[in-house]
């Protein structure tokens, strides 16, 4: 995966935009930050819940792991760019963007 296929998986994702916060790149739905690429091109992060990102982490451990410290602990997850697979990213993904969308785009895109 290259930073340019994680970011197609992330815009693909519904009113999904594209702003720059702390000097890379990251993914937002209704204003909040569901998925961002770190700035060494190699990682990326979804925002999981804390059940989730275990669940990623255990069925994955190469492509998946807790970010460090109290981000990580809420649930934000590093992704491994050059290991992870298109469509295990983007199940997680699609999980990460479920997690912070507001519920009228939910519910306008059956999510809800």
């Amino acid at each position: 995966m290259t930073p340019d296929g994680f970011r197609k998986i992330a815009l693909s994702m519904p009113e999904t935009e594209e702003r720059c916060h702390g000097g890379h790149p990251d993914f937002r739905v209704g204003g909040k930050v569901f998925a961002s690429l770190w700035e060494d091109d190699l990682h990326g992060m979804v925002k999981l819940t804390p059940d989730q990102q275990m669940d990623y982490v255990e069925a994955h451990p190469d492509m998946f792991a807790p970010v460090k410290g109290t981000w990580g602990l809420r649930g934000a997850t590093q992704v491994t760019l050059a290991k992870v697979k298109a469509p295990i990213l983007r199940r997680a993904m699609r999980d990460a963007w479920r997690n912070v969308a507001p519920k009228r785009v939910l519910k306008e895109y059956g999510e809800g």
